[in-house]
């Protein structure tokens, strides 16, 4: 590493910490000709995949894009900003993890939208009517019927998990 200083090429290394939530190493290090004092970070450096549009265009996947979208979903909505962060953690996870290195842009929204309707349910229905481009408002009602059925045969495989639970401890 140069001296920011001096431009010298040797400098060592004085303290190494973990930094960022763990996801980077803050280094403070010394010039071993000017003496000066400087810290630098060192982070991984992951490549993501390209997404790959509607029109079988091409474009780097851009962070910044999926968490303002998610935003403007969940606008005025009563989730923390952990929550959120959570979330979008989660999506930029299973992105990287794929291994692929294209990947279509109907299955980030896809899995946007899961992770929304783990959310907020408006949120939810916000987001997809804008990624589903919905024309008028059968097509929301659709969307809001189909939320209800998920719920609704969610809260039943909870309901009959603690019964069985219940079952399973009185035997």
């Amino acid at each position: 590493m140069y001296c920011p200083f001096c431009s010298h090429e040797e400098t060592k290394v004085l303290d190494s910490r973990l930094a960022g939530e763990g996801r980077q190493i803050r280094r403070r290090r010394q010039c071993t000709k000017c003496r000066e004092r400087f810290t630098t970070f060192e982070t991984a450096e992951l490549v993501m995949p390209r997404v790959v549009k509607t029109d079988n265009t091409r474009q780097p996947f851009d962070e910044e894009k999926l968490r303002y979208s998610m935003v403007r979903a969940l606008e005025k909505r009563p989730v923390s900003s952990d929550e959120f962060e959570k979330a979008l953690g989660s999506l930029v996870h299973h992105l990287r993890i794929l291994g692929e290195r294209e990947v279509q842009s109907r299955l980030i929204g896809q899995m946007v939208m899961e992770e929304l309707r783990k959310l907020d349910e408006i949120a939810y229905v916000r987001f997809a009517s804008v990624y589903r481009r919905f024309t008028d408002v059968t097509e929301f009602q659709d969307e809001i019927e189909r939320l209800q059925e998920i719920s609704d045969s969610t809260a039943k495989r909870e309901q009959m998990s603690l019964l069985l639970d219940d079952d399973d401890n009185g035997k």
